[in-house]
């Protein structure tokens, strides 16, 4: 039998993957990978392990943060870098430059082929679908070149081959809006009052940086309340 297993952020978008993963392939088959990658609080972990216990599916961490050490990208706590705020398109205007403060190394191929490997191993004698949650507003004008269409094509191929076909990458929201993704997520009753977005350490959102500023938007589109300010 098929199995899946969401990476999860904690975020909005992961959270509609994995409520579309368990409306697929029910609870019992679905899990989640959660990675610490050295990021600035430990706030989206902890929303990415209250979401897996809302579905009643088994979660796993996996550390990564020696792999960033050296990077000097803004999300990280070991970096001085400042977290620039406004929306990705004033970021990239400003900087003349499509790679913004928050870009995280290859960070998604690092996730995608962690969780490749984990998978094999935790459904042995199964086929694994492996989400992500990547979509166009994340991919737009370069902000994050490992969200864009082709980067997941390449990694669909790459986890394909190089498993013997028994792990695919399923990206649902390819090319698709943020609005959209939580568009989805609202028909299937997403727990989206327990995830996390926003890029500061503080403890409620600070609603200027682009996560943020993309949250609000997304579900002011939908003609919705964020049922996590609540």
């Amino acid at each position: 039998m098929a199995k899946a297993l969401v990476l999860s952020s904690g975020g909005l978008d992961s959270t509609t993957c994995l409520a579309l993963a368990v409306k697929k392939f029910g609870a019992a088959d679905v899990s989640t990978l959660s990675v610490f990658y050295g990021q600035r609080h430990a706030k989206e972990l902890e929303a990415a392990q209250n979401v897996a216990k809302f579905y009643n599916v088994a979660h796993y961490e996996l550390d990564a943060s020696e792999v960033f050490r050296l990077s000097h990208s803004a999300l990280l706590n070991t970096s001085d870098a400042p977290l620039d705020k406004g929306s990705y398109a004033a970021q990239i205007k400003q900087g003349n430059s499509p790679r913004i403060s928050t870009y995280v190394p290859f960070r998604n191929g690092l996730m995608l082929s962690m969780a490749a490997s984990f998978a094999d191993g935790l459904y042995d004698d199964s086929s694994v679908a492996v989400y992500i949650g990547v979509h166009a507003d994340d991919a737009a004008a370069f902000a994050y070149a490992d969200c864009r269409a082709d980067f997941v094509a390449a990694m669909s191929a790459a986890i394909r081959i190089g498993t013997y076909e028994k792990i695919k990458l399923v990206a649902p929201f390819l090319g698709q809006s943020k609005a959209a993704v939580v568009k989805v997520g609202l028909e299937l009753g997403a727990p989206y009052h327990l995830t996390w977005s926003c890029y500061e350490r503080g403890e409620v959102p600070c609603g200027q940086c682009a996560t943020c500023i993309d949250r609000a938007r997304a579900f002011e589109l939908n003609d919705a309340k964020d049922p996590a300010l609540t």
